[in-house]
């Protein structure tokens, strides 16, 4: 009898001890307050989207069109969907090319189906008389330096566009015998030349006609 007293008592003692430490828990005690932010600590790093890159402003050299020539080019595109300023500038350094070649050659096939009738028989007169006078052109297109539209119109679903081409062209000229009597292929020569092109645009043909030649000074 005397063991288990000695047991309640000593359990008694246990519990008030605990009490004192722990408190008793009510629902309502204060909440634990935050430590404050360590000044020195890094923020954790922020997930941003990925940046697109835009595309880079065109510089002077990449004009595609004077601006006198922006309502043409304008009123080109508003009639004609298909067509592109860039694509038709590609289009029209790859006809300036092919068509000098043919000419330095005397290749009247190649050009007939791709200049007007005017200008297919300036450019057989000027063959013509080369063989007439037993020479023969040896030119080198060396490079396209600049494409530019000067000047562009539409009538009636017919689109005008006038180009600026700037060149570097090695020429020389042979006599029957090959042998060179004028320019050197070592020296090309810039040339300034404004072609012309014409086009319906009601067309199927996506092609685009020569229909004059200058030369600029």
């Amino acid at each position: 009898m005397t063991v288990i007293v000695v047991l309640a008592l000593v359990a008694l003692f246990i519990g008030l001890r605990l009490y004192s430490v722990l408190g008793e828990r009510t629902g309502h005690e204060q909440q634990p307050i935050l430590k404050p932010a360590d000044p020195d600590a890094r923020p954790a790093p922020q997930v941003t989207q990925p940046v697109v890159p835009q595309p880079a402003a065109p510089e002077a050299g990449d004009l595609a069109y004077v601006p006198t020539a922006g309502p043409g080019v304008r009123a080109i595109l508003a009639a004609d969907s298909s067509f592109d300023v860039a694509r038709f500038l590609e289009g029209a350094k790859s006809a300036y090319r092919m068509i000098l070649e043919a000419y330095w050659k005397g290749d009247l096939e190649t050009l007939r189906s791709h200049v007007e009738v005017h200008v297919f028989d300036a450019f057989a007169s000027a063959v013509e008389q080369r063989k007439t006078d037993g020479l023969s052109l040896d030119n080198r297109l060396v490079a396209v330096e600049q494409a530019v539209i000067s000047e562009a119109t539409l009538e009636r679903g017919v689109a005008v566009i006038a180009v600026r081409f700037e060149a570097d062209i090695a020429a020389v000229t042979r006599n029957s015998d090959g042998q060179v009597v004028a320019g050197s292929l070592s020296d090309a020569v810039q040339t300034r030349d404004l072609w012309t092109f014409r086009r319906d645009t009601g067309s199927r043909d996506p092609n685009w006609l020569l229909v004059e030649t200058d030369e600029e000074e």
